[in-house]
């Protein structure tokens, strides 16, 4: 196609595939479904819905020039262009990066035209255009033709007979004049140097925005005189607005009040060392570990009740806060953390609760760097925002951690963004994490909601603008902040830098911006095999101590952590883990199968110290009381070969609840259960033990409860998925098919020529006829075509037989051969010679 395009269709046609496959990359929702055509394609990419994603992933300086085009005339020189966003003063930055912006605009299809005709798609310049009721970033209002849109004829004659400029014969006229007036630097200067200096002030607090101020019945002397000449023009019967071409002449040109060329620098910058930074990482991974370790030991035999709604209660979470250690937005995090990696979830019960799920029995068998590879995989490619519970929801409600609503679909791309940004710097680098989200809020400024403008200033009164919100308030930027907070709990950053194995967490096969999940799992084992070796290695020993207390140097091996658990109370954690022996501890062992000999022996094995003397009369005291008393079934009983013992029980008045009465004089039958008769017996002292039905002790020791087998929540995706390139160039294809098929040139028929874009008409001997005819000479059809769905469709074909009422040919159009039902061609006509 040669000459100027005249519309956006049109510059797309004379793109290259190259340049198509960007425009659909990144702009992924342009292809569902395939456009049929090129036409398709522009009006689908000039769709709002479209044109707002397209707008929302500009970073700050591509937007301000958008923003900058939705306030020039259209279409815009590109000198025009230039000289609103560096001023007439110009800025070397500016006009340096200009190009790239332009460059943006145009290979997303939100710019088109040449540079002395650059044209904003029409969507994106609704959005992006100042009015009263969407303010532009800008600070501009509207022009003069539009701020007087509506003025009677007499008062405009005034204004410009006020301003010195020669009355004209009709409103088009003294409107261009005016603004004539407010273009010319030189004019315009002159006008200004006559005005009162309040006048001036006052434009002065207009002139960044908001361009609205507010006056009263009878406005003062100087703003009389800014309305006089149509530098203050009435927007209500209030308000007066500053229009865009006078704002722009007090700006020196400049559509923006500080425009961001390049982005903003990660500084300042703190240097450490990349091994201090990786051990740093280490240990923080393996606390990690220990952590949601410690949260499925206590779910083991069954978590909290899932809310009506969803999710744990405050009370719940208190409580999981509790037993962790930590704070409550810290247990969330581990909470959501375990649900994201599928190692916790609901039952499905009737009487739903939470657990661990199968895969955690499995997960908790793993070496320690790759349980760290499945809890660093779940937690980049989760969607769930752990920062946002208990705050409110829409409705009011509270958020509730592992409940519905905590989905937030950025939250991958920004934890990636976050961490990639620190991947850039030179290993052991760390910057302020204000630092980080203000590159991100300049990357993507309108990601997560944009703050609102200021309130109109009262321009008669002094008032100033009232701020908008703080920009840091925004989602983009809470979730960026959360990731960086995250990513040091889980080991991924050590002292604020990025360390080896986190570089290569992010460091995945695939160029999308949303790898897949098999990407993202191989490159978390990558990084593993990069942490294992600064992981601290298990230790098989404890130091007993006389105080009954055993000090744990490191990690323990799983089977000693685990008995260790069961004969002894955890006191303090930290670099060593000190555990208590009490009487209540050494019973809960012996009530697990445990003999007093074989506790001696476990702990003389494991011990690089002596068993302490009041340590082993401790074990050898509890023992000798435990299972002394047992209880059985009748509803209960206890019997004891001593029947003082039993006379001493009777005649204890705390026994009174369990209505106990001798049935022996070594057997005692109680009106209670025998958990409860367990209970009270040990709550007055004593050391019963239960026994069966056959009279053997019976072993205290409680199945794990899980859940049912849980997959991992999936996450909730932030728009259609990026596209792959096999997709983009069947894409492509079946475009430029779809293009040729609608635009290519046909010879004329004896039947009335079909209206634009409708479907040819034939009879169906003509058709039969022009189709036999074509295979004989192997040349191209155009032909319309209506399937069982009645959906009519133009296609380009290269009919190869006809037979049985059907025709096989090669369609060009969905580049492959394919059989068509001659009832359903509506009709058939010949392509000229140059048209395939």
């Amino acid at each position: 196609m040669t000459g100027t395009p005249r519309t956006l269709a049109e510059e797309l046609r004379t793109r290259t595939d190259r340049g198509l496959v960007g425009l659909l990359r990144a702009r992924p929702d342009l292809l569902n479904p395939v456009p049929g055509d090129v036409t398709q394609l522009a009006t689908r990419a000039g769709t709002r819905a479209s044109v707002v994603r397209a707008v929302e992933r500009l970073d700050r300086f591509v937007l301000q020039t958008a923003e900058a085009l939705a306030v020039a005339p259209d279409p815009c020189p590109y000198d025009t262009l230039g000289a609103l966003m560096g001023g007439d003063a110009g800025d070397p930055a500016v006009a340096a990066e200009l190009p790239r912006a332009v460059a943006e605009l145009r290979a997303q299809a939100l710019v088109w035209g040449p540079d002395d005709r650059l044209r904003l798609v029409r969507t994106a310049r609704e959005l992006l255009t100042p009015s009263a009721a969407h303010p532009s970033p800008t600070g501009l209002g509207p022009t003069v033709a539009e701020a007087m849109a509506g003025m009677s004829p007499g008062r405009l004659q005034e204004i410009i007979a006020a301003a010195g400029l020669p009355t004209t014969h009709d409103p088009v006229t003294a409107v261009a004049a005016l603004t004539a007036l407010f273009s010319d630097r030189a004019r315009m200067a002159a006008l200004l140097d006559t005005a009162p200096a309040e006048s001036v002030a006052v434009l002065d607090k207009l002139l960044w925005g908001p361009p609205y101020g507010g006056v009263t019945d009878r406005p003062a002397p100087h703003l009389q005189w800014l309305l006089d000449r149509g530098l203050l023009i009435p927007a209500s019967a209030r308000n007066v607005v500053l229009p865009r071409e006078a704002a722009l002449h007090l700006r020196g040109g400049r559509a923006h009040h500080t425009p961001e060329p390049v982005p903003p620098a990660l500084s300042p910058a703190t240097e450490r060392d990349p091994q201090l930074v990786d051990n740093a990482a280490a240990n923080q991974a393996f606390t990690a570990l220990a952590t949601v370790e410690e949260l499925l030991k206590e779910w083991d035999l069954g978590g909290p009740a899932v809310l009506r709604a969803g999710g744990m209660s405050v009370r719940d979470l208190k409580r999981t806060a509790t037993a962790l250690d930590t704070t409550e937005q810290l247990a969330a995090f581990w909470l959501e953390l375990a649900y994201a990696a599928g190692l916790i979830a609901s039952d499905g019960e009737a009487d739903e609760r939470f657990a661990a799920t199968p895969a955690a029995e499995e997960w908790l068998q793993l070496p320690d760097h790759e349980r760290w590879a499945a809890l660093a995989a779940g937690w980049l490619a989760a969607t769930r925002a752990p920062g946002i519970v208990g705050t409110a929801d829409a409705k009011g409600r509270a958020l509730a951690a592992l409940g519905p609503h905590l989905d937030r679909s950025p939250a991958p791309e920004v934890r990636r963004r976050a961490l990639a940004l620190l991947a850039a710097l030179p290993p052991g680098t760390a910057v302020p994490a204000t630092a980080v989200l203000a590159r991100l809020r300049w990357e993507r400024p309108l990601r997560g909601g944009a703050p609102a403008a200021g309130q109109p200033a009262a321009a008669g009164d002094g008032a100033t603008t009232a701020p908008g919100p703080d920009p840091a308030d925004d989602l983009r930027s809470r979730l960026a902040h959360w990731a960086l907070t995250e990513a040091e709990l889980l080991g991924v950053t050590g002292r604020g830098a990025l360390s080896t194995h986190g570089r290569t967490l992010i460091d995945t096969a695939s160029d999308s911006t949303a790898p897949t999940p098999a990407d993202t799992t191989a490159a978390a084992t990558r990084a593993a095999a990069l942490l294992a070796p600064l992981l601290p290695e298990p230790v098989d020993h404890v130091l007993l101590q006389a105080d009954l207390t055993a000090v744990a140097p490191g990690p323990l091996r799983r089977p000693l952590a685990e008995a260790l658990g069961v004969l002894a109370d955890i006191e303090s954690k930290g670099g060593a883990t000190v555990y208590r022996f009490t009487p209540g501890s050494v019973r809960r062992a012996l009530d697990a199968g445990r003999s007093a000999a074989e506790l001696q022996e476990f702990l003389a094995t494991h011990s690089r110290t002596p068993v302490p003397q009041p340590l082993a009369y401790l074990i050898d005291d509890v023992a000798r009381k435990h299972g002394q008393l047992r209880i059985g079934a009748a509803a209960a009983y206890v019997r004891c070969d001593d029947d003082a013992l039993l006379s001493e029980i009777l005649a204890d008045r705390r026994a009174a609840t369990l209505r106990l009465r001798r049935l022996a004089p070594t057997v005692l039958a109680a009106q209670t259960s025998p958990d409860q008769l367990l209970d009270g017996l040990r709550a007055m002292g004593y050391a019963p033990a239960a026994e069966s039905a056959a009279g053997d002790v019976l072993i205290a020791r409680a199945d794990s409860y899980r859940t049912p087998p849980r997959t991992a929540p999936t996450p909730v995706p932030d728009g259609p998925p990026s596209p792959d390139p096999t997709l983009l160039a069947a894409a492509v294809r079946a475009i430029r098919a779809g293009d040729l098929a609608a635009t290519a040139e046909r010879k004329p028929v004896q039947a009335p020529a079909p209206a634009p874009g409708a479907l040819p008409r034939t009879t169906s001997a003509e058709t039969l006829a022009t189709m036999q005819a074509a295979v004989l000479t192997n040349s191209a059809l155009w032909i319309g075509y209506v399937n069982a769905d009645g959906a009519a469709s133009q296609r380009v074909i290269a009919p190869v037989r006809v037979e049985g009422g059907f025709v096989t040919a090669y369609d060009h159009t969905s580049d492959e051969v394919r059989t068509y039902p001659l009832h359903r061609i509506t009709g058939v006509a010949e392509l000229a010679d140059d048209s395939v």
